[in-house]
């Protein structure tokens, strides 16, 4: 009897982890894996790239986790350079496509198939987006030709356009690299996964590296030279001078495989999923990884969120259901954590427009403290902010800003929103102390006694 095939679709963290946890539960003469990969690397950092731009990270390697002939070795046949495009729902095929040497379009057979496209930065469709010098960076590749472009020296002035998570990381790794650095920024803060008061913080950081930062401002086209390289990037009414231009608007799934085989998709794009990664409606199909939908835990909703820790997680879920183990994945509370050189920026839960969104009434509140106790040398300001929702005291959300220490500090309250703690049970944490790390009251727990007393206040 003939071995299960399981077919793959994308090589990087989640379709990766779920190949090697189902080779670890069934060997090859149980089931057979094929796993397909389009880019020239696999199980790669994606979230490493700025840091090896701006030169924190010596070199791409470094970023690699395990390259394909690790994976052959471990008994996944995998492909590179290989791209899928088609998928038979009904014939339990793909097709696919060899991208160097000219091998043509071939069909492969699957028992069992799962969906690992991931995301693709967002490129809007504005005249001279394709031009040389515009950079989107979602894989080892686009940030190799980065960092050809910004060594060959073509001038100092970069654009970045967009102020989330990648931009406002590119922007400091521009910074570093001696580049006149300006943000474009289409709200009024950057970190739009933060509310605007705490966003304002960041923007502050930001001008002090240098960085020239343009809110509330739209790109509306990108001008080139005679080359066809790029030489500034436009709103409406001002012209901003680049050599080169980078993208930091945000990604979106990767799913346009999925929607032409009919594929359930949530309102953002992202394949639906149970709790077990299967693909709603689907027996012999998962996805996981940056091209799927969630559950948010603390609004009930659906949402993409493009996160390694999530893709390897999915992957591990998939690859013990699809060998015969059983997993689930229940959902996320959105805890992202970044930083602007010494700044550090963490959120989990919801903002308050996230809030608003899912109908909860709740109430806010501020805190200053510091990441030790006062009196102990380096102790730095750090700012929490926490929503709890009114009636009931249920912890909502939590950002914080500050130095050393404060980023980190988000985890508390991520394990707090998972439990479906109230802001009073947090009050009785018992977290570790000693100056050195934290005041006797950390201030995540000051900001808990203070939704308290704002709770009791609201009625």
């Amino acid at each position: 009897m003939s071995p299960e095939r399981l077919v793959v679709i994308g090589g990087d963290a989640a379709g990766m982890s779920a190949a090697s946890q189902a080779r670890r539960l069934r060997g090859p003469d149980e089931l057979e894996i094929v796993a397909f990969e389009r880019g020239h690397f696999t199980s790669f950092s994606a979230c490493g790239i700025p840091y090896w731009v701006g030169g924190a990270v010596a070199g791409r390697d470094e970023l690699i986790a395990r390259g394909p002939e690790e994976h052959r070795a471990r008994g996944i046949d995998l492909r590179m350079r290989t791209e899928v495009v088609a998928v038979d729902v009904a014939g339990k095929r793909v097709r696919a496509r060899e991208l160097d040497g000219g091998g043509g379009e071939f069909w492969t057979s699957y028992d069992k198939l799962v969906i690992a496209t991931g995301a693709r930065p967002v490129r809007p469709p504005l005249p001279g987006i394709g031009a040389a010098g515009v950079h989107g960076v979602q894989t080892l590749d686009d940030g190799q030709a980065l960092l050809e472009t910004l060594r060959a020296g073509e001038g100092r002035r970069a654009v970045v356009v967009g102020a989330g998570y990648i931009g406002v990381e590119m922007a400091e790794a521009l910074i570093r690299r001696g580049y006149d650095t300006t943000v474009v920024n289409q709200d009024s803060e950057p970190m739009a996964t933060l509310d605007p008061d705490m966003g304002r913080l960041v923007r502050r950081a930001m001008t002090g590296l240098g960085i020239t930062m343009v809110d509330d401002a739209e790109v509306t086209k990108v001008l080139t030279d005679g080359h066809g390289r790029v030489r500034a990037v436009a709103t409406d009414d001002v012209e901003f001078p680049a050599d080169v231009v980078v993208l930091g608007i945000g990604v979106r799934p990767e799913t346009g495989l999925a929607r032409e085989a009919g594929l359930p998709l949530g309102e953002h794009g992202g394949l639906l999923t149970d709790i077990s990664m299967r693909v709603r409606g689907h027996t012999d199909i998962w996805a996981g990884g940056d091209c799927v939908e969630v559950r948010d835990l603390v609004s009930g909703g659906e949402r993409h969120i493009a996160l390694g820790t999530h893709a390897n997680k999915h992957g591990q879920v998939i690859g013990s259901n699809v060998g015969g183990d059983y997993a689930t994945f229940p959902g996320v509370v959105a805890t992202a954590v970044s930083k602007v050189c010494d700044l550090e920026i963490a959120r989990t839960g919801l903002r308050e427009k996230d809030a608003r969104r899912a109908g909860l009434q709740y109430v806010t509140v501020t805190v200053e403290s510091t990441s030790r106790a006062g009196y102990y040398p380096g102790a730095a300001p750090m700012t929490v902010k926490m929503l709890a929702e009114r009636r009931t005291g249920r912890l909502l959300g939590v950002q914080i800003v500050g130095r050393e220490g404060a980023a980190k500090r988000v985890d508390v309250a991520a394990v707090a929103l998972t439990a479906g703690m109230t802001v009073d049970q947090m009050t009785a944490l018992d977290l570790g102390y000693a100056p050195p790390f934290s005041p006797v009251w950390d201030p995540v727990l000051v900001a808990a006694r203070k939704a308290v007393a704002a709770v009791r206040e609201a009625g």
